[in-house]
Parts: C-alpha cells; sequence; structure tokens
C-alpha cells in the first residue's frame, strides 16, 4: 500500500523522485536522489537540498522504530573503494565532498548500508557507464543503496547485486540491487 508520493519539506516540487509502501510489515521507499551534474550550478544546488530533505524525512523514518528499507539511486557513491577509478569521475556531483558528507550524515542516524555491511571489503558495483566501454572492463561506481533501520537490520539474510542483467542487450546502466529479510 502506498503511504507517500512524494518528499516532504518542499510543496513546489513536483519532480517524482520519492515513493514509499508498505510491504509486508516493511516501509519501503524508492529513492532517486538529483545527479546533480554539471557542478557548480543549480543542479548541483538542488541535489544537495534534496539530499537534506531527505535527512529529515529518514531521521523521523528512523525515530518511528518501524522497519523501513530506504531503497534506491542515491548518485553518490559513498567512498573510493566504491569506484573503480576516480580520475574520470574527480569533477562529478556523484564524488564530491559534500554529498558523500550527507550520506555519511545519513548513516550517522543509525542505517545500514546492506550491501557493504555483507560484503565489506568487496568491489561491489551498481553502475556502469555506457561511455569508453565501462562494462566490459568492470569499471563501475556503486551509487545504487539499501539502508535498513535499525528494527529490520537483525532480518538482513543476504543483500546482493544481480551484475549478469547489466551485461544483457539494451540494458540499463543500472543492475538490480537486492535484499533479502527473514
Amino acid at each position: 500500500m502506498c503511504s507517500r508520493r512524494e518528499l516532504p519539506g518542499n510543496p513546489a516540487d513536483r519532480e517524482a523522485r520519492y515513493i514509499e509502501a508498505a510491504v509486508d510489515g516493511v516501509l519501503v521507499t524508492s529513492i532517486y536522489l538529483p545527479n546533480g551534474n554539471p557542478q557548480p550550478g543549480p543542479k548541483f544546488d538542488y541535489k544537495l537540498a534534496w539530499f537534506e530533505r531527505l535527512l529529515v524525512h529518514a531521521r523521523s523514518l528512523a525515530d518511528s522504530g518501524h522497519p523501513v528499507v530506504l531503497a534506491g539511486d542515491y548518485n553518490v557513491v559513498p567512498t573510493d573503494d566504491d569506484i573503480y577509478a576516480i580520475r574520470s569521475y574527480a569533477n562529478n556531483a556523484l564524488l564530491q565532498p559534500s554529498p558523500r558528507a550527507a550520506y555519511r550524515r545519513l548513516l550517522a542516524q543509525g542505517w545500514l548500508d546492506a550491501l557493504r555491511a555483507l560484503h565489506p571489503e568487496e568491489r561491489v558495483y551498481t553502475f556502469w557507464d555506457y561511455l569508453r566501454n565501462s562494462w566490459s572492463r568492470d569499471a563501475g561506481l556503486r551509487i545504487d543503496h539499501l539502508l535498513l533501520s535499525e528494527s529490520v537490520r537483525p532480518r538482513l539474510v543476504a543483500a546482493g547485486v544481480d551484475k549478469h542483467v547489466r551485461g544483457r542487450d539494451n540494458a540499463s546502466d543500472h543492475a538490480p540491487v537486492w535484499i533479502e529479510l527473514s
């Protein structure tokens, strides 16, 4: 059952970037955080403002005590271990200090990065650009995340990326990211 179709905090914002629904007792969100390129500029400013709104709403969800999964394309590479190489993306909004700091602030609210929790040392990518033979070189980035509230953490059984899907004809540049909960 859909419970919310927009991120609160800016009634004038009509971009379809957030939805949440209750699924088997778990509130699951779908997030499409703005890309923010080119930066600096209005698109990057919008990204940061949107992230601030997400932080406020995520705090209220975490404080509710309900089981919540914040799932989606965050358009943030959290650390240098989440990208094949930094040089070609150095000026990209996905790697700038302020979105990375916002992501860390989100985790500091108590959210668990499910993929990183179960695969702490692995190079795990969720996105491969269509350019420069990124897919064939496994030159990926991890920008899609599944974050778990404290009350759902103990139910985490498995997490992964269906990387093979990205290799199909006419595939998205993202691969499906998934978790299994008990």
